[in-house]
């Protein structure tokens, strides 16, 4: 692209050297620099890249976007602007020529469920033979192919690349995952949404955020950002049993479709049952009334389905279609996913790491429990996170009989702190501190009897655990079915 058309869209700055005349590419790491590339200086949390401009230059960069004038080395444009981090989501849709306007983009926010909705909605796509892209805490999958990503929601030069890349590749719709983050640090400028999606919001990111009352506010962003064109085929679909849903939606003109289990609904479940592995129930719609029978288990999944099902119906496919689809889908990796093994002992790892997720997935397995046997919940929660929400998620797994309390990714903060915060939640003694992970997952195989149901939280389909800086592999399955061979075979 050319320098002058690229940099056309900054209407504040200032520009010191010659401008070359093209462009080649965007790059906020210099160690990704490819020669005629434009590098912009992010101030990130734990590195100032405005540090780095000069080995961008050495390694090919003709234009570098600054917040202050810098020394550097060599022939250079250097264009100063106030704020870097929102000259990159400008400049990224500039580059790419705003891909997002011509394939469906559907946004998915919300506490818990933002991945198995959007898992459920790439799913039915690909069941229905749409090519499809998904973006979330999974990483980057571009028509069946995963590629591993950083952020529940990238950078906004990320999320051009990836929105470009399913568009070139020839995807009827992307699917996003929208991280509360994300959206108070501008990683989705210049991202224009179809569909924006809101699952619930509870307790977590609170020190980030401070308090709920802006974290609220802050995932309303992503319907207030929907515009006022109402030319446009946009829309919005809100959990009615959730109080937060009232208020986004004030935020949009765009139609409202609403779905729940307990208040009115346009998409509503009736007649919940669950068992033999299968969760059953009515679901009301426009349409009429429809028996559902599908293999996701739990009460969170049906909420996660009706979801899935009025983005499908507000964008034209017809009820019975949807049904079909959603009758067929395999279970979303790391959410309440049942693990394959011979052993006597039921085992499921989830994601769960905030109060309501660990409640949601002990109320999904508890169907399956018989009275003579135990429900072990293992839950560990993140070092140098919110500590606020740790004695609440203890609070929450005390219903199950047998509780392991442990970490997550205990990063810098010493094991016991972690585990002595979750502590003072618990309401039984029944419960056991074990601040090494791969510890705690052999200790609850250990304490597991024939029939037993073992929930691992907090993980999910991660394969890795981050202690002080270093990402180690971990997989509570793997250890878990190990352990298991070792005790029951």
């Amino acid at each position: 692209m050319y320098a002058e058309e690229l940099l056309s869209t900054l209407m504040q700055k200032k520009v010191v050297g010659q401008l070359p005349k093209l462009i080649t590419d965007i790059a906020i790491d210099s160690r990704s620099v490819q020669p005629n590339s434009l590098f912009i200086c992010i101030k990130g949390f734990t590195v100032d890249g405005h540090d780095y401009a000069q080995k961008a230059v050495d390694a090919g960069a003709t234009v570098i976007v600054t917040e202050r004038l810098l020394q550097l080395d060599g022939e250079i444009a250097q264009v100063i602007v106030k704020n870097t981090t929102r000259t990159l989501g400008i400049l990224a849709a500039k580059f790419f020529d705003y891909p997002s306007k011509d394939i469906m983009m559907i946004g998915v926010t919300g506490t818990n469920g933002k991945t198995s909705v959007s898992g459920i909605i790439h799913n039915i796509l690909i069941g229905l033979g749409e090519k499809s892209a998904l973006s979330g805490t999974i990483g980057f999958n571009l028509n069946g192919v995963l590629y591993e990503s950083a952020n529940t929601t990238s950078d906004s030069l990320n999320t051009q690349q990836m929105i470009f890349r399913a568009k070139s590749e020839g995807c009827r719709a992307m699917v996003m995952e929208v991280s509360s983050h994300g959206l108070a640090l501008g990683r989705l400028a210049g991202v224009d949404y179809d569909v924006a999606v809101f699952t619930n919001l509870t307790h977590d990111h609170l020190d980030f955020h401070g308090t709920m009352e802006n974290y609220g506010n802050t995932k309303g962003l992503l319907f207030s950002q929907l515009g006022q064109d109402l030319e446009k085929n946009k829309h919005v679909v809100l959990n009615a049993d959730d109080p937060w849903s009232e208020r986004y939606a004030g935020m949009t003109p765009y139609p409202i479709w609403t779905y729940g289990l307990h208040n009115n609904a346009i998409f509503r479940a009736v007649n919940c049952n669950y068992d033999n592995g299968m969760t059953q129930f009515d679901m009301e719609t426009p349409e009429g009334t429809f028996p559902v029978s599908m293999h996701l288990l739990g009460e969170f999944n049906i909420y996660n389905v009706l979801a899935a099902t009025a983005v499908f119906y507000a964008r034209g496919f017809p009820i019975e279609v949807i049904i079909e689809q959603i009758e067929m889908l395999p279970p979303v990796k790391g959410r309440m996913e049942k693990v394959d093994s011979d052993l006597p002992i039921q085992i499921f790892i989830d994601y769960a790491h905030t109060p309501d997720a660990i409640e949601k997935a002990i109320n999904a397995a508890m169907p399956y429990k018989k009275p003579e046997n135990k429900l072990i919940f293992l839950v560990g929660t993140g070092g140098g996170r919110d500590k606020t929400k740790r004695p609440t998620m203890a609070e929450k797994a005390s219903v199950a009989d047998y509780v392991i309390l442990t970490t997550d990714d205990p990063r810098f903060e010493e094991f016991d702190s972690i585990t002595g915060d979750l502590a003072k939640g618990m309401k039984h003694k029944n419960y056991a501190c074990i601040g090494d992970r791969a510890e705690a997952v052999r200790h609850a195989v250990s304490v597991a009897n024939p029939g037993d149901i073992i929930i691992f939280a907090g993980k999910g389909h991660e394969d890795y655990q981050i202690i002080e800086n270093t990402k180690y592999p971990h997989s509570d399955a793997k250890i878990a079915i190990e352990a298991g061979k070792l005790k029951f075979v």
